[in-house]
């Protein structure tokens, strides 16, 4: 195995796409990033413009894949990680997109969702797609396309238009038409998949009104995804690995064994726990999904979201104006003993998490005349701490084993005073590795399996590496009361 080999991981987010090229310990050697802008072009819709996401990710691609190369780093595979759920359709002979991509965030499929939901579907649906009926997910999503874009139905029943999401079109777009597929742990997000069989499930495509003939070949997240288009990157270049955001950040955290367990905080934050070869059905509003998917095994994973996380600090600087970095919600938590009582409920866009409670909104509780800015900051940073104490509960109550560490990730776990918190909120040790771009690194971990550059997930686990842990320090009883405090709060923002 030569020194010189390297990785190139495409993550395409929600609002950028980035290519990183990693050297084969795992460490980033070069990289490239273009924002992408969104367009909400009615109440609760959100939008992108695919064909800008496709030019965005070669350009970035073929900057990342040339620094790495005047390094004397030669890329021998490339892996793809994408923002997950979110929907293209496109006409397979001339490779356009009939509609606007349909963003993950994007809420227009709500009244579908809610008439399946009367209906009575969602046992049964979550039962064998471990998600819910909600817009989040890609299924009402390509349905409502359909209906929509003029002839699109009946061009879809002559075989003339492919569905994917992020992955599948930019795998679409690199091999130029010859590739249409996805992995597991993308198929598992559309509500189309059943996590159980592994395939598409005839019934699920009959309740949303969807083709088979639109859809792309499921495969595993590591393997052989053809090659890109000579013209695009000098060579081509094969495409060894796919996974969705969330899941590639938990590759690229390491946690392979059953209860290991990765929180990526970012603007919002999203846990997922290993529960290996057994799905986990969820009784307390968690998902069930698959991890990824090596050799024809799937490792399933439950996984719980935070709807507002770094946000918060965001809502710090540009609403309330109390700041004007982020970094400053560390020095002014450090400054007070306590928040004073003061308890902020972050539900700006209604809480996700347990909840699942789109009609909460957000609370700043139990102000006095002395609460300044150093309260509310650090009042921010607990909230994070709460919610994700939230989610590992349920988890438990759920049947899921406590992790003996938390490893995590993100822009908002770069603040040390918020990472201790979290460790004594949790009564867990937590631990941030020296590479955080982790959701990059594990797309590109699994291209280096998938390319044989790897043997075996030990060996890729050898290369994790921490850049500093924290532990608890927080004594039992003042945990508790702090949480209590919590739990009083939000009770009193729930819609129902």
């Amino acid at each position: 195995m030569s020194g010189s080999a390297a990785l190139v991981a495409i993550d395409q987010g929600t609002t950028s796409s980035r290519a990183i090229a990693f050297d084969l310990a795992g460490t980033p050697v070069s990289a490239a990033q273009r924002e992408l802008p969104q367009s909400y072009p009615a109440p609760g819709w959100v939008e992108h413009d695919a064909e800008r996401i496709r030019d965005d990710a070669i350009e970035v691609t073929r900057e990342a894949i040339g620094a790495a190369e005047a390094l004397g780093n030669r890329v021998e595979a490339i892996g793809l990680t994408n923002q997950r759920e979110t929907t293209v359709v496109w006409e397979r002979a001339s490779g356009r997109p009939i509609h606007p991509a349909i963003v993950w965030q994007d809420r227009r499929t709500a009244d579908a969702c809610a008439v399946l939901r009367d209906e009575g579907h969602e046992e049964w649906v979550t039962g064998h797609t471990g998600l819910r009926l909600d817009p989040y997910f890609s299924g009402t999503k390509l349905a409502w396309i359909l209906d929509r874009v003029p002839g699109a139905r009946e061009a879809a029943a002559r075989g003339e238009l492919a569905f994917g999401t992020i992955d599948s079109w930019l795998l679409w777009c690199l091999t130029g038409g010859r590739v249409h597929a996805t992995d597991a742990s993308n198929a598992s997000r559309t509500l189309l998949y059943d996590i159980g069989t592994g395939g598409w499930c005839p019934e699920l495509l009959d309740l949303l009104r969807v083709p088979d003939s639109v859809l792309p070949e499921v495969r595993d997240s590591a393997g052989d995804f053809g090659e890109t288009r000579a013209g695009l990157f000098g060579r081509p270049i094969p495409v060894r690995g796919i996974a969705g955001d969330q899941q590639a950040a938990t590759f690229g955290q390491a946690a392979f064994e059953p209860g290991e367990m990765k929180f990526t905080y970012g603007t919002g934050a999203f846990a997922l726990l290993n529960t290996g070869p057994e799905r986990l059905a969820s009784a307390h509003g968690l998902l069930t999904t698959v991890a990824w998917q090596l050799e024809g095994e799937r490792t399933y994973a439950v996984e719980g979201s935070i709807f507002v996380a770094g946000a918060s600090v965001q809502w710090l600087r540009d609403g309330l104006g109390i700041i004007s970095h982020a970094a400053e919600t560390e020095t002014l938590a450090r400054s007070v003993d306590s928040t004073g009582g003061v308890v902020l409920v972050p539900a700006f866009v209604g809480l996700g998490g347990i909840h699942w409670d789109p009609d909460a909104r957000a609370a700043l509780l139990g102000m006095t005349r002395d609460t300044g800015r150093a309260e509310i900051a650090r009042a921010a940073l607990e909230a994070v701490a709460y919610q994700s104490r939230e989610l590992i509960e349920a988890m438990q109550a759920d049947g899921a084993p406590r992790p003996a560490r938390l490893r995590v990730d993100g822009g908002f776990a770069r603040n040390d005073w918020a990472m201790q918190f979290l460790a004594d909120i949790l009564d867990l040790e937590i631990a941030r590795p020296a590479v955080t771009e982790t959701t990059a690194l594990g797309a590109a971990m699994l291209a280096g399996l998938g390319a044989g550059l790897f043997a075996s997930l030990p060996e890729i686990a050898g290369l994790w590496r921490h850049d500093r842990a924290w532990t608890p320090v927080m004594a039992p009883k003042a945990r508790d009361i702090l949480y209590s405090g919590w739990q009083r709060a939000v009770a009193r923002v729930l819609s129902n």
